[in-house]
Parts: C-alpha cells; sequence; structure tokens
C-alpha cells in the first residue's frame, strides 16, 4: 500500500502517530511525499494534483481522501480495504494539501473516503489513515485490538 500525501511531515507528534501504526501494519504502507504548492488556491490543486498523480502506477487503484467521500464504519472499511487489496492492483491513498484535492484526483479516483464531516489538517490525515488502515487488518484477522459490540 502507498500513501501519496501533499506536504513533507517533520519530527512531532503527528509524525509519531504515522509511524506509530505504520510499523504495526501489513501490508506495509509507504509513505511518498509530493511538495505543497504555493500561489492561488485553484493553481495550487492543479499543481498538487500533476504531482499526487504522477506518482500513481499507471494500474494503480486510487483511494481519495475527500470530505465527501464514503463514510463507512470500522467494519465495512475493513471489508472494502480487503476487497482492494484483493483486486491485484496497487492501493495508492491520495491526501491533498491544505487546499484540498483538485477535480483531476477526485475523477482519477476508484473511490473516495471521508475520515468524517470535521476538517481534520492534512498532516494529521495521514495518522488517522494509518491507524483506520491498522484497525481494518485487525478486524480482517480477528486481532482484538477493534472490540466490536462496544457501545
Amino acid at each position: 500500500m502507498r500513501l501519496i500525501a501533499v506536504g513533507r511531515l517533520r519530527d512531532g507528534p503527528e509524525r509519531a502517530l504515522l509511524d506509530r501504526y505504520v510499523q504495526r501494519l501489513l501490508p506495509r504502507l509507504e509513505l511518498v511525499e509530493v511538495p505543497d504548492a504555493r500561489g492561488a488556491p485553484v493553481e495550487a490543486r492543479r499543481r498538487e494534483a500533476q504531482a499526487l498523480l504522477g506518482c500513481l502506477p499507471g494500474n494503480a487503484l486510487a483511494v481519495a481522501l475527500d470530505e465527501k467521500g464514503e463514510r463507512p464504519d470500522s467494519v465495512a472499511f475493513s471489508a472494502r480495504l480487503d476487497g482492494w487489496l484483493g483486486s491485484g492492483r496497487p492501493l495508492c491513498f491520495l491526501v491533498g494539501g491544505a487546499e484540498g484535492l483538485d477535480g483531476s484526483v477526485l475523477a482519477r479516483a476508484d473511490a473516495s473516503l471521508s475520515l468524517g464531516a470535521m476538517t481534520w489538517p492534512h498532516m494529521l490525515v495521514r495518522g488517522l489513515l494509518a491507524e483506520q488502515l491498522y484497525r481494518a487488518r485487525a478486524i480482517s484477522t480477528g486481532h482484538p485490538y477493534h472490540r466490536t459490540g462496544r457501545p
């Protein structure tokens, strides 16, 4: 799996959170960072989109993180992740910068995923996604990390 994200994640709590789950996760999650673009929001999104899409393998199954994306619960996300991993295509998650994702990224994406209705800092989204990927894998393998049925 590959996480392709705008911006460079520096040492700090966001990096620690991401690293915590990346180290536990199987299959491994590779982080690919592309530079933040400067300028007007529309132009920045366009340049960041070119960089994000340029990192995708040609046959990638691309999942865009977008506020308007699907909002599955953890069990449904686990099933969806199993399907994506079983597709035989490289699985890539795309995270935009502070201005969000350009329409060209959303058009290329095979699926879009939301982490909820609230807006999250794009640097924090990496760790949140990694935790949800770890949780989804724990569910599919029967690991007790996810406590099904808890109120």
